[in-house]
């Protein structure tokens, strides 16, 4: 039993970035709790001021290696709602085939690779291959699929280059989408026997009621377009996304915490099918059902069955668009739209696996950027690890102080953090002398 903890995890495993965890317990109080994150601000939002509309979402792209569709997607709608862009359906039934490969790859990675570790006691996918050999299998080629469809829409696997503000610079082919269509129906036997395994897996006892936010809207799974909705009754457009959603600088991260309706929220999987899940496919709701995922959903381990579902949604997903594209026929006459400079101001929110990433645009009349705001799902997250925490630890207090520490860790991975992506936390404003 543990009566006063020291607590101080530097750097976290297995996640993406460097967090460490900061806890002082005394006579089972807390006394200090924090999730520091001490990597260097990116300063993404100064190199865009001055860019050209073309140029944006190839620079945003880098942000990170694993939501570089998400970011790609964030930025182009940000510069095309700015523009007065309009797309025809084609051109969106693409895009969301490329999100969807990114959606799978990503997921994918946490739920195999990052936190079934915590679930089977190990402290690595590496002890996996010799105790589940079929599942880290499944986990490596349903990678692979994912990357390649990411590869063979969007011209390659990170960091996509053919699809570009006014649509796509190169089609993929017929035989192209029926190659997709066909390694999408070939993750169902792996779904299957991913299913069986996680319904082994015994979560933790753990709720805490929180606002949870995503973009929403009437006609599908929201990953790609949508209003910004709240739990707690809010549903506003993009545009008007600064009149919810505040950021403020804390003393221990270079990532800024963010709040909207109360003092935390929290975005990402969980936030999605809360209020999602009646979009969801059919198939994703029985499998929800199977893992007793049930909403609304106040378990933060839960986010982890959240994004197994949402692999299952997006394979079925991925279908139905492949066979409409099909259908239809591709045209390349309608690959690509008219795209003129103009000023304007464009906010572009997509849903990026870890939840709701905000880019924020203005243009000058000749299309070149004068102001750029992003806010990264992860920073959008910060606060709401931290309330968790504090509500988790007295539940375990009467543990070991490794099991506290194991346990606070493994609830701040489900949250899959991104922590590169999130730091920025200084106002750069540029002064020109001509």
């Amino acid at each position: 039993m543990a009566i006063d903890v020291n607590i101080e995890v530097s750097p976290l495993s297995r996640v993406e970035g460097h967090g460490d965890l900061v806890l002082d317990i005394k006579n089972k109080k807390i006394e200090k709790l924090q999730f520091r994150i001490p990597e260097a601000p990116r300063f993404f939002e100064a190199m865009l001021v001055g860019r050209k509309f073309d140029q944006p979402s190839h620079i945003t792209s880098r942000i990170c290696g694993i939501c570089s569709v998400a970011h790609t997607f964030a930025s182009i709608k940000a510069t095309e709602s700015a523009l007065g862009v309009k797309l025809n359906d084609q051109i969106l039934k693409l895009r969301r085939i490329v999100n969807i490969g990114e959606y799978i790859q990503s997921n994918c990675l946490h739920v195999y690779f990052l936190a079934a570790p915590d679930f089977l006691g190990v402290g690595s996918v590496i002890p996996l291959i010799q105790t589940h050999p079929d599942i880290v299998n499944i986990a490596i080629r349903m990678k692979k699929i994912a990357n390649d469809i990411v590869r063979i829409t969007g011209g390659r696997a990170v960091h996509p280059i053919t699809t570009v503000v006014g649509g796509f610079t190169k089609l993929p082919s017929k035989s192209d989408l029926e190659n997709i269509k066909n390694m999408l129906n070939s993750l169902y036997p792996d779904l299957e026997a991913s299913l069986k395994v996680l319904k082994t897996l015994k979560l933790p006892d753990f709720e805490r009621e929180t606002e949870y936010i995503s973009i929403s809207n009437d006609y599908e799974y929201a990953l790609y377009d949508g209003d910004l909705k709240s739990s707690d009754g809010w549903v506003i457009e993009p545009i008007d996304y600064l009149s919810k959603i505040k950021e403020k600088v804390v003393q221990h991260s270079t990532g800024k915490h963010c709040w909207a309706s109360r003092d935390s929220y929290m975005v990402g999987a969980l936030s999605r099918v809360n209020n999602n899940f009646e979009m969801l496919s059919d198939r994703a709701k029985e499998y929800a059902s199977e893992l007793g995922l049930k909403v609304p959903c106040y378990n933060t381990f839960m986010i982890n069955f959240a994004q197994f579902v949402e692999i299952v949604h997006c394979v079925d997903d991925g279908i139905r668009l492949v066979n409409e594209l099909l259908d239809s026929g591709l045209d390349e006459e309608k690959s690509f739209v008219s795209v003129k400079p103009k000023a304007g101001r464009g906010v572009g929110i997509v849903e990026a696996p870890r939840g709701s990433l905000i880019h924020d645009y203005t243009y000058d009349k000749n299309g070149k950027i004068t102001k750029a705001n992003l806010i990264i799902p992860t920073n959008m997250n910060y606060a709401n690890v931290e309330k968790d925490l504090e509500a988790l630890i007295p539940s375990i207090i009467e543990k070991t102080e490794d099991q506290i520490r194991f346990s606070c860790e493994m609830l701040i991975r489900a949250y899959d953090p991104c922590i590169s992506c999130s730091t920025h936390f200084l106002n750069v404003e540029l002064i020109n002398k001509e």
